[in-house]
C-alpha cells in the first residue's frame, strides 16, 4: 500500500470512529422532553426541582424532578441572569442544585463537522480526478512504449543453429554475425564493417523466425521481436514513438539482437497506393530509416528482419547501410527434407527402421513448417488409433491431410454424384499415366476432403526449379483429362471442372504472357506491371502497355494452348477407356486406390 492509500485510509477510519462516538452518546443518554418555563417556576415554588442544568450557551436547562430519575426536561430560558437571580436564595437553602453544564468534545466540534466533511469530501474528489489523471496520462505515455518482446540469453526457450535443420547456407550466411556479436573488436580492429541488418526472404514457413532466434542464441545475446504491424496505430506519432523506444532499449542491452517480422507492413514503397502522402506508417517508415542509419559501428546491434514479399519494400531500406544483407530463405531440397523430418521425430516413437527418405521423396515442395506439422498429426492419428509407434501409413496419411483437409466420410453423396467423382478422378489419372513427362499416381480418392469432392495425388519424383514449356502443356492435358472423362462416359458435364479449368488457364496464360512460350508471339512479356493495386506500386502502373488486336491474339493463343490439351486428353481416354472404365469401377468399390494399385490396374 503507497503512502496515498494510506492516508486515505486513515482519514476515513478517524472520520468512522468520530461517528460512533457521537452515535455512543446519543444512544446512552436518559430521554429527553420539552417543558415551558411556567411549568418550572411551578415546580420550584412547589420544591419538587432535584436539579437545573444550565446548558453552555445559557439558552436552554436540562430540569430533572425528583420523582422522575430517567427523564430529563429540556426548558428554554429567556435570561439566564434573571433565572439565576430568581433562585439564587432557593439554591442557597439547598432546595435544588444550580450548575452550569461543561462544553463536551462532542459539542465543541460540533459546529466544525460539517465544514470538516465538506473539506474531506472535496479532497477525495480531487484526488480521485488526479488519480484518473494520472493513469490516462501513464497509459498515453505507455501507448508509444514500444511492444517488443525480450527473449534474455539465459531464457531456457533459447534456440540454437542446432534447431535449426536443412539451411546449410543460409545458417554458414549467418554465422559471421554470430561471430561479430561474440568478438566485435576483432572485424573492429580490421577497419571491417559488418552488415547493420540483415533481410530474410523467403515463403511461408521457410524457418525466417526460426533462423533469427538461432543467431541470438549462438551469440547469447538478448533478443527483440516485434511485427512491422505493432508500430502502426491510429493515432499519430505513435508508430515513430515505438521505434526510437525500441532502438533505445536494444541500446541499454547492447550487444543484441532486434527481429522484425513482417517488416513489409511498415516498409512498404513510399507512395504506394491512391494518392500517396504522408501517413503514419510512413513517418514510422522514416524513423525506422533514421535509426538504422544513425548506428555507430561499436554499438553491436543487429537488425534482422523476414519478409515474403521484398518486390514491395522501399528502396531506402535495402541499401547499403542498412539492410545490407539479403538471405533467401527457400523451400527444402530432398536432403533438407529428411534432416527436418529427423530433427522432429527425434522425440517420437516411431517404429524402428523407418526410412525418412522415402517421405521426403514424398514431400516435393513442402516448406519446414508443412514437414512439422505433418510429423505432428501423424502423431496425433497414431494417437488417436491407440497405437504405441507411429508407422509409415500415419506419416502418408497425415500428409494427405495436410496437403488436402480431413476426410468427410459422414458426407452423404448420391450414387449419381459418386459415379461422376469418379471418372472424373479416373480421367485424371489415366490422363497423367500416358503422359511422358508427368510425375506417378500416389492416391486416388473419392471421398471428399477440404473442398474437394475428390482428389488425384500425386507423387513428385525429383525437386524442380524449373517447369518446361512440355511439362506446362502436359500439366494441362492431365488437368483437363477429368472433364473429358465426364463428357466421354457420361455424356454430361459439371462444374466440378470449375477449379481444374481455372489452373489450365492460367497456365495457359502465363505461357503466352509471362514466359514467351507463345509460338506466334514470340518471346515477349506482356503486361509486366499488371500487380494488385496498394502492394506497392502506383495504380497508374497497371495500364494494359499492349494494344487491342495484341489482347486478341493472346487470347486466341491461349484458346488454342487450352483446346490442343483438350484434345490430346480426349485422344488419350478414347485409346484407354478400358483402363478408365476398370479405375473408375475400382474406385467406386474401395473409395481409394493407391499408386500401387492404380499401377496394377493399368498393367492388367
Amino acid at each position: 500500500m503507497n503512502k496515498k492509500s494510506a492516508l486515505r485510509t486513515l482519514i476515513v477510519y478517524a472520520l468512522l470512529i468520530a461517528l460512533a462516538i457521537y452515535a455512543i452518546e446519543l444512544l446512552g443518554s436518559n430521554q429527553t422532553k420539552q417543558m415551558s418555563y411556567t411549568e418550572l417556576m411551578k415546580d420550584i415554588d412547589e420544591q419538587i426541582v432535584q436539579s437545573i442544568e444550565l446548558s453552555t450557551d445559557r439558552l436552554t436547562a436540562s430540569v430533572k424532578l425528583k420523582d422522575e430519575e430517567n427523564l430529563i426536561r429540556i426548558v428554554d430560558i429567556p435570561s439566564a441572569t434573571t433565572f439565576i437571580e430568581v433562585v439564587q436564595d432557593r439554591v442557597g437553602a439547598g432546595e435544588f442544585e444550580l450548575t452550569v453544564a461543561k462544553e463536551t468534545f462532542m459539542e465543541a466540534i460540533a459546529p466544525y463537522i460539517p465544514n470538516v466533511l465538506l473539506l474531506v469530501g472535496t479532497l477525495f474528489i480531487l484526488m480521485f480526478v488526479l488519480r484518473k489523471t494520472n493513469d490516462s496520462n501513464s497509459k498515453a505515455m505507455d501507448f508509444g512504449k514500444s511492444r517488443a518482446q525480450k527473449i534474455d540469453k539465459n531464457s531456457p526457450k533459447k534456440v540454437t543453429f542446432d534447431n535449426v535443420a536443412g539451411l546449410e547456407e543460409e545458417k554458414e550466411e549467418l554465422k559471421e554475425e554470430v561471430e561479430f556479436l561474440k568478438n566485435p573488436k576483432k572485424y573492429i580492429d580490421m577497419g571491417a564493417r559488418i552488415p547493420k541488418g540483415i533481410l530474410l526472404v523467403g515463403g511461408p514457413g521457410t524457418g525466417k523466425t526460426l533462423l533469427a532466434k538461432a543467431v541470438a542464441g549462438e551469440a547469447n545475446v538478448p533478443f527483440f521481436s516485434i511485427s512491422g504491424s505493432d508500430f502502426v496505430e491510429m493515432f499519430v506519432g505513435v508508430g515513430a514513438s515505438r521505434v526510437r523506444d525500441m532502438f533505445k532499449e536494444a541500446k541499454a542491452n547492447s550487444p543484441c539482437i532486434i527481429f522484425i517480422d513482417e517488416i513489409d507492413a511498415v516498409g512498404r514503397h513510399r507512395g504506394a497506393g491512391l494518392g500517396g502522402g504522408h501517413d503514419e506508417r510512413e513517418q514510422t517508415l522514416n524513423q525506422l530509416l533514421v535509426e538504422m542509419d544513425g548506428f555507430a559501428t561499436h554499438e553491436s546491434i543487429i537488425v534482422m528482419a523476414a519478409t515474403n514479399r521484398p518486390d514491395i519494400l522501399d528502396p531506402a531500406l535495402l541499401r547499403p547501410g542498412r539492410f545490407d544483407r539479403q538471405v533467401v530463405v527457400g523451400n527444402p531440397d530432398v536432403k533438407a527434407r529428411e534432416e527436418i523430418l529427423q530433427l522432429h521425430a527425434k522425440n517420437k516413437p516411431f517404429v524402428p527402421g523407418i526410412d525418412f527418405k522415402v517421405i521426403a521423396k514424398n514431400t516435393a515442395g513442402f516448406s519446414g513448417a508443412d514437414l512439422e506439422n505433418m510429423i505432428n498429426e501423424s502423431a496425433l492419428l497414431a494417437a488417436r488409433k491407440d497405437k504405441k509407434t507411429i508407422d509409415l501409413n500415419d506419416v502418408e496419411e497425415a500428409m494427405v491431410k495436410v496437403m488436402m483437409g480431413p476426410e468427410k466420410k459422414s458426407k452423404v453423396i448420391t450414387e449419381k454424384e459418386k459415379k461422376l467423382t469418379a471418372y472424373h478422378e479416373a480421367g485424371h489419372a489415366v490422363v497423367a499415366r500416358c503422359l511422358p513427362n508427368h510425375d506417378d499416381i500416389h492416391e486416388i480418392s473419392i471421398i471428399p476432403r477440404g473442398m474437394a469432392g475428390g482428389y488425384t495425388m500425386y507423387k513428385p519424383t525429383d525437386d524442380k526449379s524449373y517447369a518446361s514449356k512440355n511439362e506446362m502443356k502436359e500439366h494441362i492435358v492431365s488437368l483437363l483429362g477429368g472433364r473429358v472423362a465426364e463428357a466421354l462416359i457420361l455424356d454430361d458435364i459439371s462444374t466440378g471442372a470449375s477449379n481444374d479449368i481455372e489452373r489450365a488457364t492460367k497456365i495457359a496464360r502465363e505461357m503466352v504472357t509471362k514466359y514467351g512460350m507463345s509460338e506466334k508471339l514470340g518471346p515477349i512479356c506482356f503486361g509486366a506491371s499488371q500487380e494488385e493495386v496498394f502492394l506497392g506500386k502506383e495504380m497508374a502502373n497497371h495500364n494494359r502497355d499492349y494494344s487491342e488486336n495484341t489482347a486478341s491474339q493472346i487470347d486466341n493463343e491461349i484458346k488454342d494452348i487450352v483446346m490442343n490439351a483438350y484434345t490430346t486428353a480426349e485422344r488419350i481416354l478414347k485409346e484407354n477407356v478400358e483402363k478408365l472404365h476398370k479405375v473408375a469401377k475400382k474406385l467406386l468399390e474401395n473409395e481409394k486406390i493407391s499408386g500401387d494399385e492404380f499401377e496394377a490396374i493399368f498393367k492388367e
